[in-house]
């Protein structure tokens, strides 16, 4: 994979010789491609289009620090033992961290702004979709959040991933038994599920789904909720084939509890809108 674009040069300030991720970049642009979508959505919704830059201001900081946060919590042995490198490594971002705080500080801002909190979640959901999908390639270039091990013609190895995939690796870090005829065939460094790969073609699917229906006659609200519940049974599902380590009640992982709750909101505040509208048209 390409885990760093290029070097910065020596005499660059600050930063002269550190490399370019290609993980940074596509973060970069994940959040470039949600305030622009936003920034569409607001102004084909009648609101102030240039606000947008303000939500999308506290998207990235919340974006940002509760990925982080979210990441030494579900490593809290390893932050206690090296703070240090815990917290100021380039790495150690979870996207349901960041995706909670910044949904915060988001809909603060909206609401500080004047803004209709309802009409802002519509106007993110086409948004949140196809910037997943966007950050989503950072993680494949630098081969992180990738799934078990597969003898199927979908696998890839990532032998310089972050972490690689070496069978010692999988096994010590993710708890992943690597079959022995695995390791006969491939060799130390095995073939993983693509998961993000996964959540990349999906995710743009959902997002052309969105796009397509962002003018529906229901509710404010309603968009949003179509999103959640599609964005929750997407990762609920994919979490099945990743490589990790946070399992509970089985094969049962912490983000797959955040998923349901996500899908749980999302069909509770659709059934409500629906019946809200049901009244209303009594």
């Amino acid at each position: 994979m390409y885990p760093n674009l290029f070097r910065l040069p020596e005499w660059f300030p600050v930063l002269g010789g550190e490399p370019i991720t290609s993980f940074g970049v596509m973060m970069l642009l994940s959040f470039l491609t949600a305030g622009y979508l936003l920034r569409a959505e607001m102004d084909r919704m009648e609101m102030n289009p240039d606000q947008a830059w303000d939500l999308l201001f506290m998207a990235v900081v919340g974006g940002i620090l509760g990925a982080k946060i979210y990441y030494m919590l579900l490593n809290f042995p390893r932050l206690v033992a090296d703070p240090a490198t815990m917290i100021f490594s380039r790495g150690g971002m979870v996207w349901y961290g960041g995706f909670l705080l910044a949904a915060a500080l988001v809909l603060w801002k909206a609401r500080q702004l004047g803004l209709s909190l309802p009409k802002i979640l519509d106007a993110s959901a086409p948004a949140l979709a196809l910037a997943y999908a966007v950050g989503r390639v950072g993680c494949f270039l630098v081969g992180d959040d990738y799934g078990r091990p597969t003898d199927s013609w979908v696998g890839i190895a990532f032998p310089n991933g972050t972490p690689p995939t070496r069978v010692d690796i999988l096994e010590s870090q993710f708890g992943v038994e690597v079959d022995p005829a695995l390791v006969e065939q491939f060799g130390q460094v095995v073939p993983v599920h693509p998961t993000q790969l996964y959540e990349i073609g999906l995710s743009t699917l959902f997002f052309f789904v969105l796009w397509s229906m962002r003018k529906h006659r229901h509710a404010t609200g309603w968009l949003f909720s179509v999103w959640l519940i599609l964005a929750g049974v997407e990762r609920f599902l994919v979490e099945f084939f990743r490589a990790k380590d946070d399992r509970f009640l089985g094969v049962f992982t912490v983000a797959q509890l955040i998923s349901v709750l996500l899908v749980a909101t999302g069909v509770y505040w659709t059934l409500r809108l629906r019946r809200n509208e049901a009244v209303a048209g009594a």
